[in-house]
């Protein structure tokens, strides 16, 4: 099941230095059309510092680094969602420092 969650900087930054899971409030899209998905995304981006969008089994599991598909970023403040892979999580924070 693909989990929409907002979280903070500092979830993010457990996450990436420590493997905390993270908890973050959680959408999931009501349909697995586009626009639905998007509207998920919006909401879990509103909700926290950013968006991370996870594969989980059960959606009240926390959230391993391992879960996570994406993490989505408004890094230059203009609304726009910035997509980062996992992989990058250390430049989204980065990017939430600037911001």
């Amino acid at each position: 099941m693909r989990i929409y969650a907002g979280v903070t900087r500092d979830e993010l930054e457990a996450l990436h230095t420590q493997g905390t899971a993270l908890a973050g409030e959680r959408f999931v899209a009501a349909t697995d059309d586009e626009e639905d998905e998007a509207a998920a995304l919006e909401a879990a981006a509103e909700a926290g510092d950013a968006a991370v969008v996870a594969e989980l089994d059960d959606e009240d599991a926390p959230i391993a680094l391992d879960d996570v598909d994406s993490i989505h970023v408004d890094a230059d403040g203009t609304g726009d969602l910035a997509w980062y892979a996992r992989q990058e999580l250390g430049a989204v924070l980065e990017a939430l420092t600037r911001s």
